[in-house]
């Protein structure tokens, strides 16, 4: 038998199911963003738009705001004018690091760029954010740079297809993602073949006629700062590929100790 809703029933549904998208709204509404500042620019890539594909990428999948610091010289050895004051980092929760600035060496600096996460404040480290600040030692010791990053790596060979295979599929950041294969890509190669101590393998990339490497991993920097680090991201196909942001984004999360279901948000389809 049917049974029909009077006029008053209806109502009452309505109002219910219009507080309850209300509470909704107003919980996102109250999420405060991380504030992430997106530092790039140097040689050798397309940073004028992943710039806008790592923002806009990071923004659709998490509650993070992401400012840009563009440093528009091709070179690697120019400043990112963002570094040139001492307090460069204040009012940011996390660092995106994805320079290309080898040949800047004065430990001055590098120490300057350092200091505010050797207080403490959670990094994120793209491709060639691995190859930048080579001071006096590079790449025999373990310079101020490469503590930072938790692995070291020298160079890289052809582009070709990296098969990414996942180690720690039980780490958060991980946690749910799938293997695949990019398109022709560079695989940055691991000096002396090992990871730090404080760091820990995520992924290993697998290239034809290369060796394999670690390409995705953390950091425990000075014991009190979270490091995420990739080497992927060289070509705009792969920085706009919905599984490498993916990856961007929980690494950024777990990096601030927010990868949760607050700060993610749900997944488009």
């Amino acid at each position: 038998m049917l049974k029909f809703l009077s006029p008053k029933s209806i109502g009452a549904l309505a109002l219910t199911s219009l507080v309850l998208v209300s509470a909704g709204l107003s919980r996102a509404d109250d999420i405060k963003p991380i504030r992430s500042l997106l530092v790039l620019g140097g040689c050798c890539h397309d940073y004028n738009t992943q710039k806008d594909l790592l923002a806009k990428g990071i923004g659709e999948r998490a509650h993070v705001k992401v400012v840009i610091a563009y440093d528009t010289d091709k070179t690697t050895g120019h400043l990112n004018p963002v570094y040139e004051k001492a307090d460069w980092a204040e009012g940011f929760d996390v660092i995106i690091h994805d320079e290309c600035s080898s040949d800047v060496k004065d430990l001055a600096i590098i120490e300057r760029i350092l200091e505010p996460h050797r207080q403490g404040l959670p990094a994120v480290l793209l491709h060639c954010g691995m190859h930048s600040y080579r001071s006096e030692g590079y790449p025999k010791a373990v310079t101020p740079w490469f503590e930072f990053t938790g692995l070291q790596s020298t160079g890289h060979g052809r582009q070709a297809p990296i098969s990414i295979g996942f180690v720690a599929p039980e780490h958060p950041v991980t946690h749910g993602l799938a293997d695949w294969t990019t398109i022709n890509e560079e695989l940055y190669n691991n000096s002396e073949n090992k990871l730090l101590d404080t760091a820990r393998s995520l992924a290993i990339g697998q290239q034809e006629g290369a060796k394999d490497a670690a390409i995705v991993w953390t950091n425990s920097y000075r014991e009190k700062t979270k490091v995420f680090a990739t080497t992927l991201g060289h070509n705009n196909d792969t920085v706009g590929d919905a599984r490498y942001l993916d990856l961007v984004t929980r690494g950024l999360l777990w990096s601030c100790g927010k990868l949760n279901d607050t700060y993610l948000k749900p997944a488009k389809h």
